[in-house]
């Protein structure tokens, strides 16, 4: 059975995006203080954050930043360039090819993730409140 949704589950739901982007607008101007585009920022953390290793495939890369594989390889390229990022042939499979942060990607990475980690210390709060009121407002259905 369905039930009307009142004014306050839209209200919750604006809230809560309005925070997100609120989070990734802070996310974006962070990157451009650093001289980096969001995407190549969210590349470095897609890299360094993949599970159990320190590389990605460009495949990989792809599918953590929903792009397409052609764009991932073009992306890679610009942050090559950059001295962001490093690739290598895949030992197992000399067709692919492992990309991995440089020392400099790293130490920029380090820098925007304190920032980030102090932004979410200031927003967190906020976004776990409203998660407690969505998860309330469903269970309730």
């Amino acid at each position: 059975m369905h039930t009307k949704l009142s004014k306050s589950d839209y209200e919750l739901i604006a809230e809560f995006r309005y925070t997100l982007r609120k989070f990734l607008s802070f996310s974006e101007a962070a990157a451009v203080s650093h001289d980096l585009t969001a995407q190549q920022y969210q590349a470095l953390l897609a890299i360094e954050g993949f599970p159990g290793r320190k590389w990605v495939t460009v495949g990989e890369l792809a599918e953590q930043l929903q792009i397409a594989h052609h764009s991932a390889v073009g992306l890679v390229n610009r942050m090559e360039k950059l001295e962001l990022v490093g690739r290598e042939k895949c030992t197992e499979d000399r067709r692919r090819v492992q990309v991995s942060l440089t020392k400099r990607g790293s130490e920029l990475l380090e820098r925007l993730y304190l920032e980030h980690r102090a932004e979410l210390k200031t927003i967190g709060p906020k976004i776990v409140q409203l998660l407690q009121r969505a998860s309330l407002d469903i269970s309730g259905d």
